[in-house]
């Protein structure tokens, strides 16, 4: 266990103290959650609970957790984490990526618990940068490995994780150098294509993963950051770099909303008419409205 039970429930009281919650959105059960400790990712679970990964001081391990919003209130999930990002749920497994290592945190256990799911030494190198993470209906796993984000802007890859934890090489940079520093990541269901957009290059692109066809869709996203798709096809990238969230329209990239601080990963309501941005820097979680 990350942290004890008594600390947890002190952390929580202490936290949602600071908490304030928006009236926008509030016939559809989605609300903006201000207070956030440096909000990376999001994700709502099918009974409607929303699940944070809170950074909080970038860099400084042991200071990250997953926080839990469940109809307007707040708790936190697990503490202990270093620089959580990428979430996605499988069953009743929350799976998170942090750093150079991948979590599990079983959502149907009290108190929850963040078990390492796969270690930095199981790679075929150690990762610079985990990042997003996705998953097909048959229970694989995609995580983006962003390289130097930061740095040179290189060294990027993308790994597929298989239910019996198999971990393969999916794309990198030797293999197309295109693949610069691949952050959001979106699985069809059969996992027989993958979206992804750069980071380093803003660049949306369809990868064919049994033809290693890498396919550029669209371009223009600044600091690419998340993507996701609606039901009717319609896609959504987020742009941390320049504060601004895209859809895609005819091959091009077309604003959405600006003026945030550092737009994050991005997620769909379960309901698909919402679009939920974490707002990094500001510490907000937003929702926009969709069609």
């Amino acid at each position: 266990m990350l942290s004890g039970h008594r600390k947890q429930l002190i952390s929580s009281i202490f936290t949602a103290a600071l908490f304030t919650l928006s009236s926008q959105s509030q016939a559809h059960g989605l609300e903006p959650v201000n207070g956030l400790l440096t909000p990376e990712s999001v994700i709502q679970a099918a009974d409607g609970k929303l699940y944070v990964s809170e950074i909080n001081e970038f860099g400084k391990d042991g200071d990250g957790q997953i926080r839990v919003i469940d109809h307007g209130k707040s708790s936190i999930l697990v503490q202990g984490l270093d620089d959580p990002k990428g979430l996605t749920i499988i069953g009743t497994d929350l799976f998170v990526a942090d750093k150079s290592r991948i979590w599990r945190v079983p959502l149907n256990q009290a108190p929850s618990k963040a078990e390492v799911y796969i270690a930095a030494t199981e790679f075929p190198q150690v990762p610079q940068f985990l990042n997003d993470l996705t998953a097909d209906a048959n229970g694989n796993l995609y995580v983006s490995d962003s390289g130097d984000i930061m740095g040179t802007g290189k060294g990027g890859a993308i790994y597929k994780i298989t239910p019996q934890r198999k971990l393969t090489l999916v794309i990198d940079g030797k293999a197309d150098p295109r693949v610069l520093a691949p952050n959001g990541l979106l699985a069809d269901a059969k996992g027989e294509h993958l979206l992804i957009v750069d980071f380093t290059s803003g660049v949306l692109y369809n990868y064919e993963v049994a033809g290693k066809r890498l396919q550029e869709v669209a371009s223009g996203f600044g600091g690419a950051d998340g993507i996701v798709r609606q039901a009717n096809g319609t896609i959504y990238v987020s742009d941390w770099k320049n504060g601004k969230v895209y859809r895609v329209e005819n091959s091009k990239a077309v604003l959405l909303k600006d003026g945030y601080q550092s737009a994050a990963d991005i997620a769909l309501s379960q309901d698909d008419h919402h679009l939920l941005v974490p707002d990094m820097k500001a510490g907000v979680l937003d929702v926009i409205r969709l069609k």
